[in-house]
């Protein structure tokens, strides 16, 4: 079970660069985190699969895999919370890290309060979840189900595959179909009220949802507001 009090969490450090790794791990340590370091993706794997993990701190330039690979294997493993750390600062990195699972991305170099205040906010995003609407079940076009409880949702009996981020955003606007949500009101609620990455993100998980459920217009665009789920599209 994931922990929900950030000290004491489990982190696992994806870091090739002694001279980074050692100091971060000692100050993680420092700051009440149980840390398991690795130096190569492979070796990330073997200990993702063996260790309980509550977090990852993943650095893109490893010596053996891609750093952007290795984030998709290991969101499609589990939705555990991955941060990004990394000296890649352009924006087309940052959506795409973002885009392949990433729930945060961090520019090196970096000072250790600000990624320990970034592991407490993922931390509290992830553990605290919205509240179930009614039964936690809400259909669109009876096809579509969206499972807040198990955080499944299936399409025509079939389990789609998506993000936490991606199933988060379909659940906000599923709790009021035909309402517009504003672009600041979902990067609140489904990222987090201080968020400084690209807004473009939201752009890009909007669009990577659309094609997944096969039906680009239930979710549909408000000029210069935002998104809303269609009315019409929701089985009562």
């Amino acid at each position: 079970m994931r922990r929900a009090d950030p000290k004491g969490m489990r982190v696992l450090l994806v870091e090739d660069d002694d001279s980074i790794a050692t100091p971060l791990v000692r100050g993680l340590e420092r700051e009440g985190f149980a840390v398991t370091h690795c130096g190569r993706g492979e070796g990330a794997l073997c200990a993702f699969g063996e260790t309980p993990v509550d977090v990852v701190l993943l650095d893109l330039g490893l010596p053996d895999v891609d750093g952007f690979d290795l984030c998709r294997d290991l969101r499609a493993r589990s939705d555990v919370p991955i941060l990004v750390v990394t000296a890649r600062g352009d924006e087309i990195d940052r959506v795409l890290g973002l885009e392949l699972g990433a729930d945060d991305y961090i520019v090196k170099p970096f000072g250790l309060r600000e990624l320990v205040a970034r592991i407490r906010a993922v931390a509290r995003r992830t553990v605290a979840r919205p509240e179930p609407v009614g039964r936690g079940r809400t259909a669109l076009a009876t096809r579509l189900v969206v499972d807040r409880r198990t955080r499944k949702v299936t399409l025509d009996g079939e389990e789609i595959a998506l993000t936490p981020k991606e199933f988060d955003l379909l659940a906000l606007l599923a709790t009021d179909p035909g309402a517009v949500f504003s672009r600041q009101r979902i990067i609140d609620e489904v990222w987090d009220p201080h968020w400084f990455g690209p807004t473009k993100t939201l752009d890009v998980h909007i669009g990577s949802l659309r094609r997944k459920l096969g039906d680009p217009s239930w979710i549909e665009t408000v000029r210069g507001v935002g998104y809303r789920l269609r009315e019409d599209a929701v089985h009562t």
